[in-house]
């Protein structure tokens, strides 16, 4: 490509959501942190492993669990805080860890560390209450 000589339309999206083909027999419900499992390319829940690109919130409820990968899409939210479960006992995120990483447990729990590099990044902590931890992702 070379550089341009006159004026351009550049197509643009606003970023609030996107939609990702889903894998084979998933189910995703609605709030869940939903990820990008970096060996297939398809979006998947929240879960335990070191493939997973956290990418946001599922808008709603998205039934791929009798379906081939790409069957359907699932609409994620992607900008803003988001509210998840804290881990528990010495995994646990506190206001201490703010501005830091946090880990993905499942498809609604996040934790203070990698459990020795067996889980991927959540997003960033922003804030820790009572009811849970707020995140920000990072994509």
């Amino acid at each position: 490509m070379t550089a341009l000589t006159q004026d351009r339309n550049t197509v643009r999206r606003d970023g609030l959501f996107a939609s990702y083909p889903q894998a084979a027999s998933t189910l995703i419900y609605a709030g869940a942190l939903v990820c990008i499992n970096t060996s297939t390319g398809y979006a998947t829940k929240g879960a335990t492993s070191t493939t997973l690109r956290a990418v946001g919130v599922s808008d709603l409820r998205s039934d791929n669990s009798a379906g081939a990968a790409g069957a359907v899409n699932v609409k994620v939210r992607r900008d803003g805080w988001f509210r998840f479960s804290n881990s528990a006992s010495t995994d646990q995120v506190t206001l201490a860890d703010v501005g830091a990483d946090c880990y993905i447990v499942d498809d609604q729990t996040v934790a203070k560390t990698s459990a020795t590099s067996t889980r991927s990044v959540a997003g960033k902590v922003r804030d820790v209450d009572a009811d849970g931890v707020w995140i920000q992702f990072l994509v």
